[in-house]
């Protein structure tokens, strides 16, 4: 990584900011400010921000700006994903959110450490690098993406790992959406401590 990333979080790499409708899991429909950072080596093939992969191609930004940033809004709210945000020490950004009145969301596959100071934890964790246990203890939401069969199975093993209180999600993979779609309904019947979550986002064709 050509920039390097200070580790007490004050720059950080910022791909994209902006403000939408939260299109999935347990805060769907709720306005909020996305910060997307750079950077992440899970590397799930069918990720479709792939280009947040590479951190040293998303500029350094001061977390002060992306706090200013996300004051201009109306809805007090900000969800950080990636990329894998965990890769970055989160306490400082979060902390001045915080103080500015901003709930803090994060969405992270669980991969890394858990810092920062968070209102709601959405953990999605990736089978080509599993959770750690501090970020499975502390997820509001355990939200699976279901690509194939055995992602069933995938969903069951974290879902004994979370908190009883831990909202349980289970997602179709936007491309095999047709296909899984029917197979998660008839889970989720059978099954109903699981939930559906669909990418609305998409539906509404907005970011």
């Amino acid at each position: 990584m050509s920039n390097q990333v200070p580790e007490d979080g004050t720059l950080l790499p910022l791909m994209e900011e902006f403000y939408t409708i939260q299109g999935e899991g347990y805060h769907t429909g709720k306005a909020a400010y996305f910060i997307r950072l750079g950077g992440c080596d899970v590397g799930c093939h069918w990720c479709d921000v792939k280009e947040s992969w590479d951190a040293a191609l998303h500029p350094l930004t001061a977390a002060e700006t992306i706090v200013a940033n996300a004051k201009l809004h109306p809805a007090k709210t900000v969800v950080i994903t990636g990329g894998e945000p965990l890769i970055y020490n989160l306490d400082h950004l979060t902390r001045r959110l915080k103080e500015e009145g901003i709930q803090t969301f994060i969405e992270t596959s669980g991969a890394y450490p858990l810092s920062g100071y968070w209102d709601w934890i959405c953990l999605s964790p990736k089978k080509f690098k599993g959770p750690r246990p501090d970020v499975l203890n502390a997820a509001g939401e355990l939200k699976i993406i279901v690509f194939n069969n055995s992602d069933f199975k995938w969903a069951e093993e974290h879902a004994k790992f979370v908190g009883k209180s831990c909202k349980l999600y289970l997602q179709p993979e936007w491309s095999k959406a047709a296909e899984m779609t029917p197979l998660i309904i008839d889970y989720v019947k059978e099954n109903p401590q699981w939930e559906i979550s669909l990418q609305t986002h998409k539906y509404l064709n907005i970011p």
